[in-house]
C-alpha cells in the first residue's frame, strides 16, 4: 500500500469526526474544574521560567551536538529503524529494529536518550521529581518535562539523527529467552514514522516498505504474547490489534531485560515495579462474580490459576460482558508501587523482576532507571523517589478519574474529547451541536 493509501486509511478512521464543539461558558467551567483538581492533587500546571529557559537552551544547535557525540556511541544510523505510535502522537520516544539470524532473533528497542539532556544537575530534573509523571486528561495534558524537549531532541522523527538509549536483545529462537542483553548509548536515524493503522496496512501489503520488518516483529511479538499468557501473565484486553501487540510486547521485553540486567548482572538497586497479589479470598470473590455473569463460564481446568482463568474466560465471553469481567478483576487488584527492591515481583504480569525504562519523557521511574543504567550509580534518595513516583501516579489517576466524571456530568463524552479534542465556538454555534 502506498503512503497516500496509508494516509487515507488513517484519515478514514476519523472521517466526519471533527473536534467536540463547546461554548465559551462551558470552556470556562472545564478550566475552573481543572484548576480545582490541580490544587486538590497538588499537580503543577505551568513550568517555572528557569525550567523552560533551560529546556530551550538544551534544544539549540541539536545537530552539531549529535555530531560531536557519534564517536562516543554505537553508530546505528544504518540499521533499519522505525517508530509506531497513535495518529495523534506529538512525540516519538521509542523505535524498533529487528533481524532474524540463523540461530537467534535480534531485537533492538531504541528509547530517546532523555538523560543526555535532563540530569540531576539540571532544574528540569528537579521539576520532573516534583511532577512525577505526565498527567493525561481528556483534551488536556500536563507534561512531566518541558514539551519542547519531547517535540525536538527527544522525538525520534524520521530521517533525522537522534541520540538514543538502546536495549539490544539476542533471543533464543526456540524459547525466546535472553541469550545476551546489551544496553548502551547510540545514535539512530529512524526510516519512517508509522501510525498504528499504517503498521496494520504494512502487515497486509507484501510490496509496502517495511512489510518484512513489521511481519517479522509481529510474528516475534505474537509468540512473546502467547508465551506470556502460557506462563500466567494476566491479559485483560484480548482483542488488541497487531500493531498494538508489537509495541506492547517489545516494550515489555525491553523493560524486563533492563531490570534483569540491573538486578542479576549488576546487583544494583533501581526503581522496580512491584505488584502484590490479591489474597486467595479476593481472587475467589472475583472469579465467582465473573462466573455469575450472564453468558459467562470459566473453563473448569483454569480455576487453579486465577490469571489463566480470567484470560481463558475473556477469550470466550460475550463482548457485552468484557468490561464487567475486567472490573471484577481490577477491584481486587492491589495497587502496584515503585520500590528499590523487586521482592514480590509483578503479579499481574507474572514477572519475577520488572521495572520501567521505555518512557522517560513521561514517567519519573524510567528517567531514574536510565540514569542508573548509564552511571551504574543509585541516587542516595532512591527510596524517597520511589515513594514520590508511586504517590504522584496515584494522584494522576484520581485526577483523571474525577475530571472524566465531571465531563460526563456536563454532557461530554470523555473518550470523544480525548480522541478528537475540543474547539470553543460562540454560543449560537455550540447550541446547534447539542
Amino acid at each position: 500500500m502506498s503512503d497516500d493509501a496509508d494516509a487515507q486509511a488513517d484519515a478514514g478512521t476519523a472521517e466526519g469526526q471533527g473536534p467536540v464543539e463547546i461554548s465559551e461558558d462551558l470552556a470556562r467551567h472545564l478550566e475552573n474544574k481543572r484548576e480545582e483538581l490541580f490544587e486538590k492533587f497538588e499537580i503543577p500546571d505551568a513550568f517555572p521560567p528557569e525550567v523552560l529557559e533551560e529546556a530551550e537552551e538544551r534544544t539549540e544547535d541539536v545537530q552539531s551536538e549529535i555530531t560531536e557525540e557519534i564517536d562516543d556511541r554505537e553508530d546505528l544510523r544504518d540499521l533499519t529503524t522505525w517508530t509506531t505510535d497513535p495518529i495523534d502522537a506529538q512525540d516519538f520516544d521509542d523505535a524498533l529494529s529487528v533481524e532474524e539470524r540463523e540461530d537467534e532473533y535480534v531485537l533492538w528497542v531504541h528509547i530517546a536518550d532523555v538523560t543526555h539532556y535532563v540530569n540531576p544537575e539540571t532544574a528540569m530534573w528537579d521539576e520532573a521529581v516534583e511532577r512525577g509523571n505526565t498527567v493525561y486528561l481528556p483534551g488536556y495534558t500536563l507534561h512531566m518535562l518541558p514539551p519542547v524537549l519531547a517535540e525536538t531532541v527527544c522525538s525520534l522523527v524520521p530521517n533525522e539523527e537522534r541520540l538514543a538509549h538502546t536495549v539490544e536483545m539476542h533471543l533464543d529462537k526456540e524459547t525466546l529467552s535472553y541469550e545476551t542483553i546489551d544496553i548502551y548509548k547510540s545514535v539512530i536515524e529512524s526510516d519512517e514514522r508509522l501510525t498504528y493503522t499504517q503498521a496494520e496496512n504494512r502487515l497486509e501489503d507484501p510490496d509496502a516498505p517495511l512489510h518484512e520488518e513489521n511481519k517479522l516483529v509481529y510474528e516475534l511479538a505474537e509468540r512473546m504474547h502467547e508465551q506470556r499468557k502460557e506462563d500466567g501473565s494476566l491479559v485483560l484486553n484480548p482483542t488488541r490489534d497487531r500493531a498494538h501487540t508489537i509495541i506492547e510486547e517489545c516494550m515489555l521485553k525491553a523493560n524486563k531485560a533492563v531490570t534483569h540486567e540491573l538486578m542479576w548482572n549488576r546487583g544494583v538497586e533501581a526503581m522496580y515495579r512491584v505488584h502484590p497479589q490479591p489474597s486467595p479470598d479476593e481472587w475467589s470473590e472475583a472469579l465467582q462474580e465473573i462466573q455469575d455473569l450472564d453468558g459467562v463460564s470459566i473453563p473448569g481446568e483454569a480455576w487453579d490459576d486465577p490469571r489463566k482463568a480470567v484470560n481463558a474466560t475473556l477469550e470466550e465471553a460475550p463482548g457485552r460482558q468484557l468490561d464487567k469481567i475486567q472490573w471484577a478483576v481490577m477491584k481486587v487488584m492491589p495497587r502496584a508501587r515503585y520500590m528499590n527492591d523487586p521482592f514480590g515481583g509483578h503479579h499481574a504480569l507474572n514477572f519475577e523482576i520488572y521495572g520501567h525504562f521505555t518512557s522517560p519523557i513521561r514517567r519519573l521511574s524510567d528517567l531514574i532507571n536510565h540514569w542508573i543504567v548509564y552511571k551504574n550509580d543509585v541516587p542516595e534518595n532512591l527510596v524517597e523517589l520511589c515513594d514520590r513516583a508511586s504517590d504522584k501516579q496515584k494522584a494522576a489517576e484520581q485526577c483523571e478519574r474525577e475530571y472524566k466524571q465531571f465531563l460526563e456530568e456536563v454532557g461530554l463524552d470523555p473518550m470523544a474529547v480525548n480522541n478528537r479534542g475540543i474547539e470553543v465556538v460562540d454560543e449560537s454555534e455550540a447550541e446547534k451541536t447539542l
